[in-house]
C-alpha cells in the first residue's frame, strides 16, 4: 500500500489548508479529513488503489459522487474517498495554490485544460444539460428560454466564469434572450437554492440538480438544439502523494459501477 499522504506542518501550509478546503466530506464517516496511518492489509486491499484520496470534484456532483465515493470504498477496502465540492473555478484555484488533493473532476474541459502543467491527461466521465428551474408550480407560467426576458421575472444564473454560468449565457446568446440577472452566484447549487427559496423565480441550473430538488421547484426542459452540454472530466494531480492510488480512482470512474451510478443518477454517458 503506497505511504499514507504527508502533512504539511509549516503554519502557511496549514491555513492554506483550512481556507482553501472548507467543506471536505468524507464517505466512511469519521473525521472529513483523509487519516494517516491506516492499518496495514493484505491481498486486495494493499493495491494502488487503496489509499486516503482527496478528490476536489464540481458541486453538481456533490450527491452522486458521495454515492460513488462510498462504492468505491466498499470494493477497495483499506480505501478512503474524501472530497471537497465548489464551483470549478474555485477547484482551479485551489490546485493553483497548492492544496493538498489528488484528483480533480470539473464540469468542463475548458476548466481542466486549463490546469494541462497540474494534471495527468484528463477523461470525460459523464455529460449534463441545463433546464430552467422555476418555483413550484411554475407560477409564471415559463415555457421556455424567451420568456426569461421578461422583465417582471427575477432571473438568477451562475457567475460567468463558473461553467454553468458559461453554458447559460451561450444558450441566451444563441436565441437572442436578454436577460439581467438579480444575482450571480458562484457555483450551481447556490443558484437552485435561490430558487428554492423564492429569491428569484427562474434559474438555469444542471438537470440533474434539478432533479434532485423535485417537489421544491418546478422544472422546465430547454430543446436539444437550444441547449448545451456540460462535459465532467477527470484527472490524477501530479502534486498528488498517491500517484497510482489517484491514477486507479479517475480510471474507476469510467468503468462499469461508476457509470451506472452516474448514469442512474441523470447524468448522461461520455
Amino acid at each position: 500500500m503506497p505511504p499514507a499522504p504527508q502533512h504539511r506542518t509549516a503554519p502557511a501550509a496549514a491555513v492554506l489548508a483550512a481556507v482553501l478546503l472548507p467543506a471536505l466530506t468524507a464517505c466512511g464517516g469519521g473525521s472529513a479529513a483523509a487519516g494517516a496511518g491506516s492499518p496495514a492489509v493484505s491481498g486486495p486491499a494493499s493495491s494502488a488503489a487503496a489509499a486516503n484520496l482527496t478528490v476536489l470534484a464540481a458541486s453538481s456532483l456533490t450527491d452522486v459522487f458521495r454515492t460513488a465515493g462510498a462504492a468505491y470504498e466498499k470494493a477497495h477496502p483499506g480505501s478512503r474517498i474524501t472530497f471537497s465540492f465548489a464551483g470549478s473555478q474555485e477547484l482551479a484555484a485551489q490546485v493553483r495554490q497548492g492544496a493538498p488533493a489528488d484528483v480533480l473532476v470539473t464540469a468542463d474541459t475548458r476548466t481542466m485544460d486549463g490546469l494541462a502543467a497540474e494534471t495527468a491527461a484528463p477523461s470525460v466521465i459523464a455529460k449534463n444539460r441545463l433546464v430552467i428551474a422555476t418555483g413550484k408550480g411554475n407560477p409564471f407560467k415559463i415555457g421556455g428560454l424567451k420568456d426569461l426576458a421578461d422583465s417582471k421575472i427575477k432571473v438568477v444564473l451562475a457567475a460567468p466564469e463558473v461553467p454553468v454560468g458559461r453554458y447559460s449565457r451561450r444558450i441566451l446568446d444563441a436565441q437572442q434572450v436578454r436577460v439581467a440577472p438579480v444575482s450571480e452566484e458562484p457555483n450551481v447549487r447556490a443558484v437552485l437554492g435561490k430558487v428554492e427559496l423564492g429569491e428569484a423565480d427562474a434559474g438555469l441550473v444542471y438537470a440533474t440538480d434539478a432533479a434532485k430538488s423535485a417537489g421544491k421547484v418546478a422544472t422546465v426542459d430547454i430543446p436539444d438544439g437550444q441547449n448545451a452540454v456540460a462535459s465532467y472530466p477527470a484527472a490524477a494531480l501530479k502534486q498528488s502523494k498517491n500517484a497510482a492510488a489517484a491514477a486507479a480512482f479517475t480510471a474507476w470512474l469510467s468503468g462499469p459501477e461508476a457509470q451506472k451510478i452516474l448514469q442512474d443518477a441523470g447524468f448522461q454517458k461520455p
